[in-house]
This record gives structure tokens, C-alpha cells and sequence, in this order.
């Protein structure tokens, strides 16, 4: 992965404290979204003694914010119980409490990958906040698919993460010179090929060129036609994004190699 990195500053934690329900605060901006369903499935079946512990921040005008485990504290909330048991982290700005949930989360319960984006965002992490920056010199949004908005959160971000942002800015502008400005443009696999083979043979390509040879192989919508027919053809272990990806760039590679000559091309 790239080198990009989720970081906070050492802090007091105070342990094992005892704290009211009602005391708890959620801020959306540095949390996903709640699950009320979710929650009220914990609470059908609360057992008091393995609710575990809650995270929680300590602000400095005294107030506490949940950083990790609001599903178990509006459980309680549900089940009538007065207090819960917190891990109080003391000194964390906002920023900071957004980063320390996407630690918390990064392996277990992961959060969505849009909420992830928006927390990530709050917290000023590199990786979120340079994958905006790009997408809205594009005037794009991230969040669902549309003429001007991606859809694929995370084939975005892994683009930024892997190869830089200027992969990403380099892969939106092919993308738009080949099929011009229309949901099917920014399809996470059509992206996701396109990034890749930015991201590996960037400094032997021209932009300009390498769009008007993808659109000479056909519409956005028929390369995705033919990705997803060709991942299927490959049996049901390259069904996945990954192997449609990594299909997606052999036909970029392909488009770029029409007409070269065998010492110019490309070997994907």
C-alpha cells in the first residue's frame, strides 16, 4: 500500500470508568452512522456482564463523545441500564477522535466505505482529504454514481493509495476524454484498470493518446460489458472486484498496445 498513515498523539487514558448512559454523546463527523436496527438486536439479547468496554473522548470543555462502541451504548440506552464501562481518552481534538475510530475499525466491524471517506475527511487524514481535493478539480463527488459524482469509494481511495493522487487526476481526465462525462465513465472497474496502469506505466504514456485509443475499443458501457465477461469466463474465483480490476487493466494495456510496434508495447 501506499504511504499514507492513520496517526495520533500520545495521551492520558484513564481505565475501567464507570459512566452514565446519558452522559455520551455521539459526534456524526467522527463516527459512522448508526445502525438503530443493529442496535436493537444487541439489545433484545443484552447479557449486562459482556457489554465489554466503550471508547471514549474526553473533551476539553468536559463533554464525552463516543469513539468506538455506540452501538453497544444505545443498546443500553434501549435495555433501561444507568451506566456503562468507558476507556476515557483525554486531550483528542475532533481530528483526532476521527482518526482514532478509523484505527479502531480498520480490521474489525469496518465501518462503510463512504462513512469511512467522511470521517476520514474530519480527521484531515492525507488519504481522504487528497482523494477530495482531486475529485473536485474534476468537480466530482464520492458517494454514488452519477454524472458528476463516483460511486466506487473504495477503488477510489485505493487508486490514491497505491499510486498517488496525481494517478487518480490522471485517470479521471482519461476517462472523461474517452467517454465523456456520463455515470458509466467513473464504473469503479473501469477506473480501477485505468489507475492501475497509470499507476505502473505513467511515465511511458500519453494521456491524450491513451484516450482516444480506449475509445476506439468501444463505449464505456461496452468495456464494462466485456470486463464482466471475461471475469466470468475466468470461473467464479475471478468474480470478485480484484480479478475485474486487474481484467479492466489488460484490455487498457491492450487498447495501448493497438498499433505499436512489439519493442513498444506494454506487457501487462
Amino acid at each position: 500500500m501506499g504511504g499514507y498513515a492513520f496517526r495520533i498523539p500520545e495521551h492520558e487514558v484513564t481505565y475501567g470508568v464507570e459512566v452514565k448512559v446519558s452522559a455520551l454523546k455521539i459526534d456524526p463527523q467522527a463516527q459512522r452512522t448508526l445502525n438503530e436496527r443493529r442496535a436493537q438486536n444487541i439489545a433484545a439479547s443484552l447479557v449486562p456482564e459482556a457489554i465489554g468496554t466503550v471508547i471514549v473522548s474526553e473533551r476539553s470543555d468536559g463533554e464525552l463523545y463516543i469513539i468506538d462502541g455506540q452501538h453497544r451504548w444505545r443498546a443500553c440506552m434501549l435495555a433501561g441500564l444507568p451506566t456503562i464501562v468507558a476507556e476515557v481518552h483525554h486531550g483528542l481534538t475532533q481530528d483526532q477522535e476521527a482518526i482514532f475510530f478509523l484505527i479502531k475499525n480498520k480490521e474489525s466491524h469496518k465501518p462503510r466505505p463512504i462513512d469511512e471517506y467522511h470521517v476520514g475527511l474530519t480527521g484531515g487524514v492525507p488519504l481522504f482529504v487528497d482523494t477530495d481535493a482531486t475529485l473536485k478539480g474534476h468537480g466530482l463527488a464520492l458517494g454514488s454514481s452519477s454524472t458528476n459524482s463516483v460511486g466506487a469509494v473504495s477503488g477510489v481511495l485505493q487508486i490514491v493509495d497505491r499510486y498517488g493522487a496525481e494517478a487518480l487526476d490522471r485517470t479521471l481526465t482519461v476517462a472523461e476524454k474517452a467517454w465523456g462525462r456520463a455515470p458509466e465513465t467513473w464504473d469503479g472497474m473501469l477506473l480501477g484498470g485505468i489507475g492501475m496502469f497509470i499507476g505502473r506505466w505513467g511515465d511511458l504514456v500519453d494521456d491524450a493518446e491513451l484516450a482516444r485509443k480506449m475509445l476506439s475499443m468501444g463505449t464505456a458501457a461496452k468495456w464494462r460489458s466485456e470486463i464482466l465477461s471475461q471475469s466470468s469466463r475466468g470461473g467464479f474465483n475471478n468474480s470478485g472486484t480484484g480479478s475485474r480490476v486487474t481484467t479492466a487493466y489488460r484490455l487498457v494495456v491492450h487498447a495501448w498496445n493497438r498499433g505499436r510496434k512489439a519493442e513498444n508495447r506494454i506487457e501487462a
